[in-house]
């Protein structure tokens, strides 16, 4: 048995809501019929009346103009005896003129706890990937998390990311199936540490998506792909969501460790939670304006992660980084194949630390992530190179907030870089070599597997100071008065004339002097 009606939900219906976060519109919500009425669903008794497995439909349309609120809530009345809810929906894409934008439209769904900032109600988000999902007590598409289906107030969450200027006109269907509750699952998340090889240089790629956001690969395809990039550890990091931090199970070893994350992607900006307790959700439904990015960023650290914005100079919609870098840990500087963009990065991150030297702001160390997606990305292109106690997570996170890390375009380039001084004094990547000013320190940079014809640079608080092959091991003295800190790039041949080549690899800084 099934009933449908059609209801309008239309903007200014109800509340438009700016409390603190990015603009919510809620609409006149929908509700339906209790599981004992209209002979379905579980009796009173705990017995079965009726048909088994009723189900009911509600269809519900509207219109957003151009400037509609980031995020439309549509309140949705859940009955008791509810087994499975099923959303599917469309929007209109009219065509329109060349640069301006056209109609994209997310969505997702919070229980009956609330649609309150901080996520108490969170059950799924899949932006734009999707068109159709459920949630059962049991199970859940993807990108939402099974649970209690519990009686209340539910709200669908539309995001209407780009509208065009003739508005966006959109369908939401919600079905519910009527029945006793299946069994919870017990969540399955991935062991803190991997047997690793004691304190050593571990190779990670901390941004990847599967099918739990926009990606199109499985968990168990990325942990393959991993291991065949020889890497170490990775880090799941969906869109808003923390429904893969339960997906790994059978798939990390002790060759392979798996951290949980998410990458809390704003309407300005993104940011890599990485290393974050499992099942810890970030919300991200706020603007740089709204001043709150502190108070996420806090959950991150209280969660045990890292904050480490990520592409901040990317050209997509919403991914140039807003919230400036005064509660980050580890900026992404280089993000999948080498572009403009992290030439860019990379150059900002520079006059930080510049600025860090003349006593202007905290070390913020650099990583590279490949934010693999589906075929032809290449996991593991670009790794972050820690050296870390052993293969854990406290190890490798403790790793790179000091900035002990190197970034390779691939695990068949390796690189050593140490500074030392006349009485055997020494330091590597991210360390410091504490020497009066006047002292001669002496740099060496090798770099086995560079690629032919690459070039390697040596790089301080000056700018570019030294270039050699990169086929050959280097030596270069300098002094602290010289050189506040020495970092090294190892570059592809340019292939725009003025402009240096395509990164193969980079380090963080070596810092000289007593600081």
């Amino acid at each position: 048995m099934c009933d449908d009606d059609r209801t309008s939900g239309s903007p200014g219906r109800r509340a438009l809501l700016v409390t603190g976060a990015a603009a919510a519109l809620t609409l006149n919500g929908v509700s339906f019929a209790a599981a004992d009425e209209n002979g379905g669903g579980p009796g009173r008794d705990g017995g079965r009346t009726g048909e088994a497995h009723r189900t009911a439909t509600r269809k519900i349309t509207g219109h957003l103009p151009t400037g509609a609120p980031d995020y439309v809530h549509l309140p949705v009345e859940i009955p008791d005896g509810v087994r499975e809810i099923a959303v599917s929906y469309t929007y209109d894409r009219p065509a329109t003129p060349p640069g301006t934008a056209g109609n994209a439209c997310d969505i997702g769904i919070f229980d009956e706890r609330g649609t309150d900032l901080g996520g108490r109600g969170f059950r799924g988000w899949s932006g734009g990937a999707r068109t159709e999902f459920f949630l059962r007590a049991d199970d859940a598409t993807p990108g939402y998390l099974p649970g209690p289906l519990n009686p209340g107030t539910w709200h669908i969450a539309l995001g209407p990311y780009t509208v065009a200027t003739q508005g966006l006109t959109y369908e939401v269907t919600i079905t519910l199936r009527y029945g006793p509750p299946s069994a919870p699952p017990v969540p399955s998340y991935p062991p803190q540490r991997a047997k690793g090889r004691g304190r050593s240089w571990y190779r990670g790629d901390s941004h990847l998506h599967s099918v739990h956001s926009d990606g199109k690969r499985t968990p168990a395809q990325i942990a393959a792909l991993a291991r065949t990039a020889g890497l170490d550890f990775i880090t799941t990091t969906e869109h808003n969501t923390t429904s893969s931090h339960r997906a790994w199970e059978g798939l990390w070893g002790d060759d392979l460790l798996i951290l949980t994350g998410e990458e809390v992607t704003t309407r300005n900006g993104h940011v890599v939670a990485m290393g974050t307790d499992p099942g810890v959700f970030i919300d991200w439904r706020y603007r740089a304006r709204d001043a709150v990015f502190g108070r996420f960023a806090r959950r991150i650290h209280r969660a045990g992660g890292l904050v480490i914005p990520a592409h901040p100079h990317a050209t997509c919609i919403g991914c140039n980084w807003k919230f400036g870098y005064a509660e980050a840990d580890a900026v992404e500087v280089w993000n999948g194949p080498f572009t403009l963009d992290d030439e860019v990065a990379i150059a900002e991150w520079d006059n930080a630390l510049v600025a860090h030297t003349h006593g202007r702001g905290r070390f913020l160390p650099a990583v590279g992530h490949s934010d693999a997606h589906r075929d032809p990305d290449v996991i593991g292109l670009p790794q972050t190179v820690v050296l870390a106690d052993d293969l854990s997570r406290t190890a490798i996170l403790d790793g790179i907030r000091a900035g002990r890390a190197y970034l390779a375009e691939s695990s068949a380039l390796s690189l050593t870089f140490t500074a030392t001084g006349p009485k055997g004094e020494h330091a590597t990547i991210g360390g410091r070599l504490p020497v009066s000013p006047s002292t001669l320190v002496t740099l060496h940079l090798a770099v086995p597997g560079a690629p032919p014809g690459s070039t390697l640079r040596l790089l301080t608080d000056q700018g570019q100071r030294f270039t050699a092959p990169a086929t050959q091991a280097t030596t270069w003295q300098t002094t602290p008065a010289n050189a506040a800190y020495v970092r090294a790039e190892v570059r592809h041949p340019a292939t725009t004339p003025g402009v240096p080549g395509p990164m193969a690899a980079m380090t963080n800084p070596i810092f000289l002097g007593r600081g």
